[in-house]
């Protein structure tokens, strides 16, 4: 499998990332370690977590998806093979979230041991914290480094400018910079990443590991009507993409989909694979994992992907 670079790292991961939100939430511990062994076994090294999956789930204080990790780790002996990505910065109760060196160096700590691992491949500023100077934070993650805790560092849902600035920062003072972003972008939710940032990540080798790859499910096409939406836990997230721009994608992915004999899912996988590093995904099941998989295998001809741009078009 060819593999893509993270940034000016050093490190190298295939071309899907696996989402670890599902893990205490919608896959228990049994399936959760499944899914995590189909996903090296296929040659696929990255998965990505946050210290706040999943405190949404009534019951859950945070951390719930990185301990299962770590117990997976542990009893698998993986922990060379694959690259671990976290994030912190969420709000973790307590007062517990942005991105000050005091809160990072307690965050890390909280990560590392439910992890069970002592160091972090790529360790994510999980939104921006304008409270909080940016030489700061990028001191914090300069100190995690030196400690040989935290590998590259990358951020999430920062805009352009404020990413920008953090680049010109790590420039300016021989800090490290963030080598990967992680934005909300896939077929149906395009402007917000080509308008603001693409053209800043492709200048500055930047990967980019989006997340919602599959727009909460909806790029599945599982979901055709509002009476679908009941299918999932994320059903209520894709209401509103049941508009006429939203089902012209759909109509888009089948015509490609039956002409290369694959899924609405892969072939949106692919087309996000032909313009990032890693599309993040998530699974629940391995039959869903090794379909997810396969978009891997999957090239988009110029004119299949013109056809599903021009359709998705904001």
């Amino acid at each position: 499998m060819l593999m893509r670079k993270l940034g000016r790292s050093g490190l190298e991961t295939a071309p899907l990332a696996f989402g670890g939100n599902v893990f205490g939430w919608t896959a228990d511990e049994r399936t959760s370690f499944a899914l995590l062994d189909a996903f090296t076994a296929g040659g696929f090294n990255l998965i990505d977590t946050a210290d706040v999956y999943s405190r949404w789930v009534p019951g859950h204080a945070g951390g719930e998806s990185e301990s299962i990790i770590g117990r997976w780790l542990v009893s698998r002996g993986q922990r060379a093979r694959v690259l671990i990505a976290t994030k912190a910065g969420m709000d973790m109760g307590g007062g517990d979230q942005g991105l000050s060196k005091a809160y990072i160096l307690k965050a890390v700590e909280r990560s590392l041991a439910r992890l069970r691992t002592d160091y972090i491949d790529l360790y994510q500023a999980h939104r921006d914290d304008p409270a909080t100077p940016q030489d700061e934070t990028l001191e914090a993650f300069a100190l995690l480094i030196r400690e040989g805790k935290v590998r590259a560092i990358g951020a999430s849902n920062f805009t352009g400018s404020r990413l920008e600035s953090a680049l010109r920062s790590s420039a300016a003072l021989a800090l490290p910079r963030y080598e990967t972003l992680q934005p909300e972008y896939n077929l149906y939710e395009r402007v917000g990443f080509e308008h603001d940032l693409a053209t800043l990540c492709w200048r500055e080798e930047l990967a980019v590991l989006p997340y919602f790859g599959l727009a909460s499910g909806f790029l599945t096409g599982k979901y055709r009507s509002e009476a679908d939406l009941g299918q999932s836990p994320r059903g209520s997230r894709v209401k509103g993409m049941l508009n006429p721009r939203g089902l012209r994608i759909l109509d888009a992915l089948d015509g490609v989909a039956a002409e290369l004999h694959a899924t609405p899912a892969q072939v949106a996988l692919a087309w996000l694979m032909q313009r990032v590093t890693a599309p993040i995904a998530s699974a629940t099941s391995v039959a869903q994992l090794e379909e997810l998989m396969g978009a891997a295998r999957l090239a988009l001809a110029e004119d299949a992907d013109r056809r599903l741009s021009a359709a998705s078009a904001p």
